[in-house]
């Protein structure tokens, strides 16, 4: 009996294709970094990332601009697998879903465990997020031997788990919030949204320049 196999979707896989490289660099770079971090050279490697450019150190241009740019394309090609691929079925949507919120309770139960009545107990959030880059270098390096299915589930509930937990995260870690910023980002997205849906503006220019007051609005 043959072993009926998924095919994924032309833009997954073209999407997917197109990580490869990327995603061989990465961990190439993550281990020369572990290498560097635990070298004599240690000390000036560290405080490289915390040079200031623009206003903000490297490490923030890294995590803060670099990272949003990186999710917004997830995020777009998840959207277009939900609507259009392999998640458009909504049995198939389910278990990504509670592999998400699995992925989210269990790190959080055993950080619980381990920190419980501790200064490190309010850590709990940290372990919640899944890294999508590495995981999406850890399939590349595995390559064909890896199936179809398995490549959009790994995607699909990694994309649903680092959102829950960013919501988490700004929910109950947030210091000090600025309603007015808040409420201005809003406002660009309602724009743009409408510029979308009723207008049917197709120019990416409104869209990018938008998007990127947004980002300011929401730093």
């Amino acid at each position: 009996m043959g072993v009926v196999q998924r095919k994924l979707s032309q833009s997954f896989k073209a999407f997917f294709d197109s990580e490869k490289s990327s995603g061989i660099l990465l961990i190439i770079c993550t281990v020369v970094s572990l290498v560097l971090a635990n070298s004599v050279l240690g000390a000036n490697y560290l405080s490289l990332w915390q040079m200031y450019v623009g206003g903000l150190s490297v490490e923030h241009w890294i995590n803060d601009a670099l990272m949003a740019i990186f999710f917004l394309l997830i995020g777009l090609e998840l959207e277009r697998e939900i609507y259009n691929g392999e998640l458009s079925d909504f049995n198939n949507a389910l278990l990504p879903i509670f592999a998400a919120l699995g992925g989210l309770a269990f790190p959080a139960l055993i950080h619980f465990a381990l920190n419980s009545g501790t200064e490190t107990q309010a850590g709990i959030g940290i372990p919640m997020a899944t890294d999508i880059a590495f995981a999406l270098g850890v399939l590349a390096l595995l390559g064909n031997r890896v199936p179809a299915s398995l490549k959009v589930f790994v995607v699909a509930f990694a994309v649903i788990d680092d959102l829950c937990a960013i919501i988490i995260i700004a929910v109950f870690y947030t210091a000090k919030l600025s309603v007015l910023y808040l409420v201005g980002a809003l406002a660009v997205w309602a724009l743009l949204v409408v510029c979308n849906r009723f207008f049917k503006v197709m120019s990416l220019v409104p869209y990018l320049l938008g998007g990127v007051l947004m980002w300011f609005l929401m730093l």
